[in-house]
């Protein structure tokens, strides 16, 4: 009795389960943590909790019919890009689904990649964690003032309408990957898309409180330091599993991530040490430089060589940090209080890694040997000789951009007309406390003051907890610590009429 299908290969659905676990980790507790210890300490609950609930919703939405919408079989609804912009909806539950071979019908289904040698379940759990990351990437724009009833509604709505046409334009063989665009692992499709949302998101619902903008510091900067770290690991995973299979390519993908990351990060403390307003080299920095790296390389880990990895990791890390340091000084960035700055190290960077890998993709960097009746599968980038993949990379973003920003526009406002989409301004001022009944640590003197029955009872006695909460990280809601913003350096760009 043999234990496995006759198509299934155990390197390979072991590595794609791995990297998707990675990956998964990435959110749940990656964002969770890095995100938590980046806000006010009165905000952190509130960003475990979006994070999870957000990472609950998309996945029962994506196996009732988000995934079919992304990877399935293409719903012809008009003529060009309407003809292959989304899949049909369905479920991907039952025995059935989740243990016959793997299919995408528009690539593997066609010959255009080799068949996958791993169930249908692997893959529809290896494409959710990335689904599932991308809204919580874009909710850094909002803490610290979306409500949470609102937030889940939205997450919901945004993975079908947005994340799912996204996701099936490039990579479920939709209108755009038959043009030849290309993302290895989600420049486009999640950075691209959460830089976008998140700031029309934070446009939408307004600024955090003047006081919450003016000054950033982290509440625990070891919490920090652990969610980068689970992100700079995990993204092994991120960029590792894309190629499907356990092979070279898979090893292409993870060193030049790891190149580009350092690259990326380096160059940020340097711009910060001589360039930077205070020229001082800061932690914050660090991370930033590094997200911006790891989001650069996404879409072109598996298409350039370790030299271009490089050179990716310099290039976005200064056009970033630029944009962070000068950019957010001008219309409409210094009008918009985006709280982690996401439209620049997921938004900018991944924009920037799209149309460099248009420059740098190698075509001797193979990625499918023999596939589809050819003696490789490869890219070549300007560098190389072929101008048209660059142009090809600067419409698929428009198109991400302007579809992305109009309908997270419509989603929101939809929701705004059954729930509020922030929290009142009394309920800001509290913070946790308020809105959930806890703190990340608790002070019982605050918990019994605003009591277990009501979240708040007036503004007055908003006030009075104010005056009573103490400044370390054991004390009450403390209105004097700082929003985050993952800042480059002490120095905040002016947001009119407060702080960004």
């Amino acid at each position: 009795m043999h234990p496995y299908p006759t198509y299934l290969n155990a390197g390979d659905n072991t590595w794609q389960l791995v990297s998707a676990t990675l990956v998964g980790l990435m959110s749940i507790p990656g964002i969770a943590v890095l995100y938590g210890g980046l806000v006010q300490k009165r905000w952190a609950v509130n960003t475990l909790l979006m994070t999870f609930t957000g990472f609950s919703v998309v996945l029962v939405a994506w196996v009732l019919w988000t995934y079919d919408m992304g990877f399935g079989t293409p719903w012809h609804v008009g003529p060009g890009i309407l003809n292959s912009m989304v899949g049909i909806p369905g479920q991907v539950v039952g025995h059935g689904m989740e243990q016959n071979q793997a299919n995408i019908p528009l690539l593997s289904g066609a010959g255009l990649m080799p068949q996958f040698r791993f169930p249908q379940s692997t893959l529809v759990y290896f494409q959710f964690v990335f689904a599932a990351i991308t809204p919580l990437l874009f909710m850094g724009s909002v803490l610290g003032r979306m409500n949470l009833k609102a937030w889940v509604p939205f997450v919901l709505l945004w993975s079908t309408f947005v994340y799912s046409v996204n996701a099936f334009l490039i990579w479920g063989g939709g209108y755009w990957a038959g043009k030849g665009a290309i993302d290895w692992s989600g420049g486009y499709v999640i950075h691209l898309a959460a830089g976008t949302s998140g700031f029309v998101a934070a446009a939408v619902i307004g600024p955090r409180l003047k006081r919450d903008r003016e000054i950033a510091a982290p509440n625990n900067l070891m919490f920090v330091a652990v969610g980068a770290g689970l992100l700079w690991l995990g993204w092994n995973g991120f960029n590792g599993g894309d190629p499907y299979f356990a092979g070279a390519n898979a090893s292409t993908a993870v060193i030049n991530t790891n190149l580009c990351a350092a690259a990326a990060l380096l160059t940020w403390v340097l711009w910060d040490m001589f360039a930077g307003p205070q020229k001082k080299p800061t932690f914050l920095g660090g991370v930033n430089g590094m997200i911006v790296g790891l989001v650069a390389i996404t879409p072109a880990a598996g298409f350039v060589d370790g030299t271009g990895a490089l050179l990716m990791g310099l290039i976005s890390s200064s056009i970033v940090w630029l944009a962070w340091n000068k950019l957010s000084k001008v219309r409409p960035f210094s009008k918009v209080d985006d709280a982690m700055g996401v439209v620049y190290t997921h938004g900018i960077a991944g924009l920037t890694g799209g149309l460099l890998v248009g420059f740098f993709a190698n075509p001797d960097v193979i990625v499918y040997i023999g596939s589809g009746g050819t003696s490789s599968v490869s890219y070549r980038g300007l560098i190389y000789g072929h101008p048209w993949l660059v142009m090809l990379q600067l419409m698929t973003a428009l198109t991400i951009i302007g579809w992305d920003a109009i309908v997270t526009f419509i989603l929101l406002k939809i929701v705004g007309v059954f729930v509020p989409l922030r929290y009142t301004d009394e309920e800001l001022e509290l913070g946790d406390v308020a809105v959930h009944d806890e703190e990340v640590y608790p002070d019982e003197r605050v918990l019994e003051r605003v009591g277990r029955a009501g979240a708040l009872a007036s503004a007055s006695k908003a006030t009075s907890i104010h005056s009573a909460g103490g400044a370390g990280g054991g004390g009450g809601p403390d209105v004097a610590l700082p929003p985050t913003g993952m800042t480059a350096s002490t120095d905040e760009t002016t947001w009119e009429g407060g702080g960004r």
